[in-house]
């Protein structure tokens, strides 16, 4: 099936690929750059707080290396500990980027797992959207609050799979695939994933994306990395949408001998 008959779409827009990675954690932009092209995204997350969109002049900006005329930003609010900094985030987001309103909501809890604050991400969620932001919403596994985010007015969720950066892959699928079934809205990944196989299991789950950044920038190769990962959620949606056969306890012939000839 080829992707562009497939779209994943997001506050009204279509998009080809349906692996979003981030930017952080590369030895230099031009490695980032051929990361982000070999992983074959259209959307790319970008710390405010970490990373030169244009708020340092005189500094290497990763606009000039990842223009925003062949890439959508996601920025995201990496490194806020409260509903509010996470609020004045995303405005100073919009205001350096000439009034982009999609933004990647992130709330921290704990500095040490990097678990979000659900509580926190409710209040910056319901602030944002008042405030005309289309923002995708980085979350726990937890389907209650999933639905909660959606109804809030969400234009995509994204729990996690397991803590950030840990690479253990998804660690409670039915969570997952509650979430999944449940929703109206796109749900992605972001989170936990480490190598191919765990992003091609979350697509075979029937998330609608998945978003990294360690799993690719912290390989040995990232840019080798980048590939896999993008073979792996083609992989992984088609198997989705063509239907695993059913598990069964006990062998079955590959090739029936019903009306065979002895």
């Amino acid at each position: 099936m080829a992707q562009h008959s497939d779209p994943l779409v997001i506050a009204g827009k279509s998009y080809s690929s349906r692996l979003l990675v981030g930017t952080g954690k590369y030895k230099d932009f031009d490695e980032t750059r051929r990361a982000v092209e070999a992983s074959g995204a259209e959307i790319v997350t970008v710390a405010i707080r970490r990373t030169n969109i244009g708020q340092n002049p005189g500094e290497p900006n990763l606009l000039d290396v990842l223009p925003p005329s062949r890439i959508t930003y996601l920025p995201n609010t990496a490194g806020c500990y409260t509903a509010d900094d996470a609020v004045r985030t995303c405005r100073l987001a919009r205001e350096l980027l000439d009034g982009h309103d999609l933004v990647k909501l992130e709330v921290l809890g704990d500095q040490k797992t990097l678990y979000p604050d659900v509580t926190a991400t409710l209040q910056a969620a319901e602030t944002l959207v008042k405030d005309g932001f289309k923002v995708m919403v980085y979350t726990s596994d937890d389907p209650i609050i999933a639905k909660r985010l959606e109804e809030m007015g969400c234009v995509a969720v994204m729990p996690l799979a397991a803590p950030i950066g840990s690479g253990l892959g998804i660690q409670n699928r039915y969570n997952i695939v509650e979430i999944v079934q449940n929703a109206k809205v796109p749900i992605l990944v972001d989170a936990g994933v480490g190598t191919a196989s765990d992003a091609a299991v979350a697509m075979e789950l029937g998330c609608d994306g998945v978003l990294m950044n360690t799993a690719i920038a912290e390989a040995k190769n990232p840019v080798l990395m980048a590939s896999a990962m993008k073979k792996a959620i083609e992989a992984g949606r088609e198997a989705f949408l063509a239907g695993r056969m059913p598990r069964k306890r006990y062998a079955s012939a590959s090739s029936p001998i019903d009306g065979t000839f002895f």
